[in-house]
């Protein structure tokens, strides 16, 4: 009896084990699905701003039938419907890289660089491209980890049984993008450092002085208040002064009679 009782529960363990597995897989599908929707929420937006940035573009370069026709066309091809997300990955690829050529063109044209309403096509496709990325991101993350429970053991069983299959991810080609050249007008190597002034500071070398009177260039001899001033001979040299005499000066001695003899 114990036996019969101990195999209940196991089959009941089994059963609960079963049915956690499997609306586990089924929400995760269910997540995949959903992910995939917004991405093509945001590929239809994508698709009906093409056409008026096509017709702006021609408006201002009708010769560039080449590149006009490519866009359309790869338009045409990424609308059509049945496509896996692994195909619409591709036909998005196609169509990514005719409007990057497509930008291009558009950049020889100044007055079509300048137009408003191209600009504010190119600003809302750019944000699209933005959008359309991140959900990338969002369902390719779900379908790793559906594909992860669809081939690990044991959910891999349920998958089996239930015919949860794996689901495909969305990977476009990465458009290459230019880098512009910055330029930083002077600064280059080579180039002349820019000249410095003269210093103003009392003292400074090479500077003119500051000091009243003061004279430029030259470096003018210190003396105390009150003496004479020196001579100078026009070459910045002061001229020699009278010497005093050199024999030393007897002080008188107040002890001897400085009298005079009377005749």
């Amino acid at each position: 009896m114990i036996v019969v009782w101990i195999l209940l529960g196991l089959v009941v363990l089994a059963a609960l084990w079963g049915v956690s597995s499997y609306n586990g897989l089924i929400g995760l599908r269910n997540r995949v699905e959903e992910g995939w929707r917004q991405i093509d929420v945001e590929l239809k937006r994508r698709h009906d701003l093409i056409p008026n940035l096509v017709e702006t573009v021609k408006g201002y370069a009708s010769h560039e039938r080449g590149t006009l026709e490519d866009v359309m066309k790869a338009r045409s091809a990424a609308m059509a419907g049945g496509q896996s997300p692994a195909q619409a990955a591709q036909t998005e690829g196609v169509l990514s890289q005719a409007l990057g050529r497509l930008i291009a063109v558009a950049e020889a044209y100044p007055d079509l660089k300048a137009n408003q309403n191209f600009l504010a096509l190119q600003q809302e496709l750019t944000s699209t491209e933005d959008r359309i990325a991140s959900s990338r991101r969002y369902y390719n993350a779900l379908v790793r980890e559906l594909n992860t429970k669809v081939e690990s053991v044991p959910s891999n069983i349920v998958a089996n049984m239930f015919g949860v299959r794996r689901a495909e991810y969305f990977e476009t080609p990465a458009v290459e993008a230019q880098v512009p050249s910055v330029s930083f007008g002077g600064n280059t190597p080579g180039a002349a450092a820019p000249s410095v002034g003269a210093s103003t500071q009392p003292g400074a070398v090479a500077g003119p002085s500051t000091q009243p009177g003061g004279v430029q260039g030259a470096d003018v001899p210190w003396r105390e208040p009150g003496a004479e001033p020196l001579v100078t001979s026009g070459h910045d040299e002061p001229l020699p002064q009278a010497q005093a005499p050199t024999e030393p000066y007897a002080a008188p001695d107040p002890n001897v009679d400085r009298e005079v003899p009377r005749d």
